[in-house]
């Protein structure tokens, strides 16, 4: 399914060139919308545990998911 998350921290292109290169090997392909604030992460999640995976790698590499 796919979901997408709000993140802090993304500000440009080589945001989301880092986060893509870091974690479309894990999740696949990974979309990131620049033209809304906060910046908005879309990535096919499959359930629970690897939504947390996500944000906790998010997190890693400096982009925190924002829980709504």
């Amino acid at each position: 399914m796919k979901k997408t998350f709000k993140a802090k921290n993304i500000s440009c292109n080589n945001c989301a060139n880092l986060i893509k290169a870091t974690l479309e090997d894990d999740f696949g392909p990974i979309e990131v919308n620049l033209n809304v604030n906060p910046k908005e992460v879309t990535v096919e999640i499959e359930n629970d545990e690897k939504e947390a995976i996500f944000k906790e790698e998010m997190g890693s590499i400096g982009f925190d998911v924002i829980e709504e």
